[in-house]
């Protein structure tokens, strides 16, 4: 039988007294109840030797059992020494059975860290994100190392590619961030991530080309709910053991459209996508209601992200929705809203985190962001490009701390080698840190942050 391999290294042996395991109590009353049976076995042998003549006609036997040729400090010497070790054999061996199944399939973290991780990150603040495309899963799959409460609400509007094909076959919502986020979450996320994300080739061909397997997936999940989209996701979640939980930020297809500053109107997310000049974005129907799982999370976060992500065709869509903006603009939570690294061509061209702000307040109205969060290192470079610096493709976006209402916090959040991205570390690390602090202060008597 193979068993799972347990370090026993100095490091290791530590860990498991650190706080966050919830073990120590539990030993401590393992070990009082061992050495109360210890000292009850104690005494009644105390008494046996008292009582009874090892040295007697035919008590050979007994006479090597109890050890009867060894001095008397030197038999508990040996006594001791031989439970500890059998006691330490046998627990080792009884956890590495109870708890095998637990670790991770390939076997190479230590259950400690296993247990370790799964319990510090259930006590992680309540965390709802709000967005889509890459700039959400981005930052799940760093997020997810610092708390497993994470909600990702994701746009469902997009038209293009294998979601706006299942979306015009099957009139279902988009799929296609849902899925990404899938991915980003999900425990195994190497392995499950290029599962789901696999295209079937030949774009267009066929019944399949095109076609990724997650989209499929939450396609066949949303017509085995009898076409509940909502909850057809959260069988997704369950059955690919995602770490938090991914939800449509509603249930039903919507489209976006916008007006150009030149009175122009374009309807799709990727034609917007692609425009320069928007004026105003909206979805129709416009009587759609946000998704129950999504306003539920809002409701109970103790701290909402906006972004990062498209302005207009990836956090716009959510924030369009009365329901959840009601939600969000009522909710306790810090509301955090992280801005892009670098604009976009097309819809952000041209703007700094000021002309984000502004387009925010259009949609959504003012004072409902406590916190923004931008990045101040403009030297990454962009990916397959030598390892010095070089001037951007698409600029990056530029901070004026004296222009912004919110507070404000500067941070290198981006990847070192991708300029037009965040690196998903950092980035979380960033957002937690802000977390705390401004948990702190939020608990400081009033006199004194006044003072």
């Amino acid at each position: 039988m193979n068993l799972p391999r347990f370090p026993v290294s100095a490091s290791v042996l530590r860990r498991w007294l650190k706080p966050g395991i919830g073990i120590k109590r539990w030993l401590v009353i393992v070990f009082v109840g061992e050495f109360l049976l210890a000292l009850a076995g104690a005494l009644l042998l105390r008494q046996v030797y008292r009582d009874y003549d090892f040295s007697g006609p035919g008590q050979g036997v007994m006479f090597v059992l109890t050890l009867q040729f060894l001095p008397y400090w030197l038999r508990g010497v040996a006594v001791g020494v031989s439970g500890v070790g059998l006691f330490v054999y046998g627990s080792w061996r009884a956890v590495g059975v109870l708890m095998g199944p637990f670790r991770s399939a390939d076997g190479d973290q230590p259950l400690v860290e296993v247990i370790y991780q799964k319990r510090f990150l259930a006590r992680g603040p309540k965390t709802v994100v709000i967005g889509g495309g890459t700039g959400l899963s981005t930052l799940l799959r760093g997020i997810k190392e610092h708390t497993s409460n994470i909600t990702a609400v994701v746009t469902v509007a997009d038209d293009g590619g294998s979601s706006g094909r299942l979306r015009e076959e099957l009139g279902i919502p988009a799929v296609g961030d849902i899925r990404n986020c899938i991915a980003a979450l999900a425990d195994s996320e190497p392995l499950m991530a290029e599962l789901l994300q696999y295209r079937f080739p030949g774009e267009g061909e066929g019944s399949l080309g095109g076609h990724t397997i997650g989209n499929l997936l939450l396609a066949a999940m949303n017509s085995i709910q009898d076409g509940d989209f909502e909850e057809g996701v959260r069988q997704m979640n369950r059955v690919l053991a995602v770490r938090g939980q991914v939800v449509p930020a509603t249930g039903a297809p919507v489209t976006l459209h916008a007006r150009l500053l030149d009175g122009t109107e374009v309807t799709g997310q990727s034609e917007i996508g692609r425009s320069l000049k928007i004026d105003r974005v909206w979805l129709t129907p416009e009587e759609v209601t946000a998704s129950e799982d999504a306003r539920k999370a809002i409701d109970e976060a103790d701290l909402i992200v906006i972004g990062p992500g498209s302005l207009y065709t990836s956090i716009m869509p959510s924030l369009l929705l009365p329901e959840m903006m009601s939600a969000v603009r009522r909710s306790k939570a810090i509301r955090l809203y992280v801005c892009n690294v670098a604009t976009q061509r097309g819809e952000t061209q041209g703007y700094d985190l000021s002309d984000h702000l502004e387009a925010l307040e259009r949609h959504a109205g003012s004072d409902w962001i406590d916190v923004v969060l931008a990045n101040n290192r403009f030297k990454a470079r962009r990916r397959g490009i030598g390892v010095a610096p070089v001037k951007l493709r698409w600029p990056p976006v530029t901070t004026d701390p004296t222009a912004a209402p919110p507070r404000l916090i500067l941070d290198d959040v981006v990847d070192p080698d991708n300029s037009h991205h965040h690196d998903s570390a950092k980035l979380a690390v960033a957002i937690m840190r802000m977390y705390e602090r401004e948990t702190y202060e939020r608990r400081r008597p009033r006199s004194v942050r006044t003072a």
